[in-house]
C-alpha cells in the first residue's frame, strides 16, 4: 500500500491546527470548532472554495438569526431543537446555501448548550465562523501548477494518435493484423482525466473563463469520435487494394503530422486530391472491390471531417491570439 500526503492534505493539516491555535490564543469556547471550519473550507480549487466559504458564512449567520428566535421563545428543549432544525435545514436549501448545513448545525448546537444569548456568545460564535472560514481561504490561495501536467498529457495524447494511426496504416498497405487496440482506451481515459485538469485550471483564476488545454482537449475528444467511427470500416476491409493502399500511406504521413501545430489545410488539400484520383480508377470488378471501395470513399469522408475540426479549432486558437 503506497503512502503518499499531498499538496491538499498539507494545507488542510497545516490550516486546521493554526486556526484553532488563533481561536484558542483569543480565548474563544468552542475554539475546535474553527479547525473544522477550516478543514471544511478547503476544496480542490480557489473558486469551489470561496463559493462553499461565502455559503458557510452566509449559513452560519443565518443560523444564529433562527436560534436567536427560536430559543428565545420555546426555550432550550430538546424538541425545540428538533423544531429548530426542521425549519431551518429547507430555508438553507430553498436559498441555496446547501454546503453551510453542517457548519451552521454545529453553532446552533453551540447555542444550544451554553443556553443563554448574548452579545458577547454571538461575536464568539462569529469570530469562530471568521477565523475558520478566512484560515480556509488563506490556505486556498496556493495552489500548484497544472500546466507541466497537462502539456504531458497532451503530449501522451498526440503519441496515441500516432500509434492508431501508424496500426491503420498497416492493416491497409500491408494487411497487418497485430494490433490489440488498447490505445483505444487508454486515449478515451486520457481525454476525460486530462478535460477534467483543465477544467480545474480555470476555477483556480478568477480572471480567466475558458483554458486552451480544455478547448484542446475537447477538440482531440471530437476528433476521437470520428476514429472509433472509422474502426468497424477498416476491421471489415480484408483484402488489399490501391486504394487502401494509398489511403494507408495517407493514414502514416497524418500520424506523423499530429502535433497542436495547423497541418489540417495542406491534408484537406492533398485528401481533395486523392479524392480526384479515386473516382478516376477503373470501375470495380466484382462485389467485394465494391463494397470495400465503398468503406473507403466513408474513410475520405471521416478523415475531411477529423481534419476539419482541427482547422476550426485553430481558426478560434489564432482569433484569441490576435484578441489577447
Amino acid at each position: 500500500m503506497k503512502f503518499t500526503i499531498g499538496y491538499r492534505t498539507l494545507k488542510t493539516a497545516i490550516g486546521a491546527g493554526l486556526a484553532i491555535a488563533l481561536a484558542q490564543w483569543l480565548k474563544l469556547d468552542f475554539y475546535t470548532s474553527a479547525g473544522i471550519l477550516t478543514i471544511l473550507c478547503i476544496k480542490i480549487t480557489k473558486k469551489r472554495s470561496v463559493i462553499s466559504s461565502w455559503e458557510r458564512f452566509a449559513a452560519c449567520l443565518l443560523g444564529i438569526l433562527f436560534a436567536s428566535l427560536i430559543f428565545s421563545v420555546i426555550g432550550y428543549h430538546f424538541f425545540t431543537l428538533t423544531i429548530l432544525l426542521t425549519l431551518f435545514i429547507p430555508t438553507l436549501v430553498a436559498f441555496n446555501l446547501k454546503e453551510g448545513i453542517i457548519t451552521s448545525s454545529v453553532i446552533i448546537l453551540h447555542l444550544y448548550m451554553v443556553e443563554t444569548l448574548s452579545w458577547p456568545i454571538v461575536l464568539n460564535e462569529v469570530g469562530i465562523i471568521v477565523i475558520g472560514i478566512g484560515m480556509g481561504l488563506i490556505m486556498n490561495l496556493y495552489m500548484p501548477s497544472m500546466e507541466k501536467t497537462l502539456l504531458t498529457m497532451q503530449q501522451d495524447l498526440e503519441i496515441k494518435y500516432k500509434k492508431i494511426f501508424q496500426e491503420f496504416h498497416l492493416y491497409l498497405s500491408h494487411d497487418v493484423h497485430e494490433w490489440d487496440g488498447k490505445e483505444i482506451t487508454e486515449v478515451a481515459d486520457l481525454i476525460s482525466h486530462a478535460k477534467s485538469l483543465a477544467f480545474r485550471d480555470v476555477e483556480n483564476h478568477f480572471l480567466r473563463y475558458e483554458n486552451q488545454y480544455y478547448h484542446y482537449f475537447k477538440m482531440r475528444e471530437k476528433q476521437f469520435e470520428i476514429i472509433q467511427r472509422m474502426l468497424p470500416n477498416i476491421s471489415s476491409i480484408d483484402k488489399t487494394y490501391l486504394q487502401g493502399e494509398k489511403l494507408g500511406a495517407f493514414f502514416e504521413r497524418l500520424g506523423a503530422a499530429v502535433h497542436p501545430g495547423n497541418t489540417a489545410a495542406y491534408f484537406l488539400e492533398e485528401l481533395n486530391n486523392m479524392r480526384q484520383e479515386f473516382r478516376e480508377m477503373h470501375l470495380p470488378k466484382d462485389r467485394l472491390e465494391f463494397e470495400t471501395r465503398s468503406k473507403l470513399y466513408q474513410l475520405l469522408q471521416d478523415i475531411e471531417e477529423y481534419l476539419l475540426i482541427k482547422k476550426k479549432f485553430k481558426k478560434n486558437d489564432h482569433a484569441c491570439d490576435e484578441s489577447s
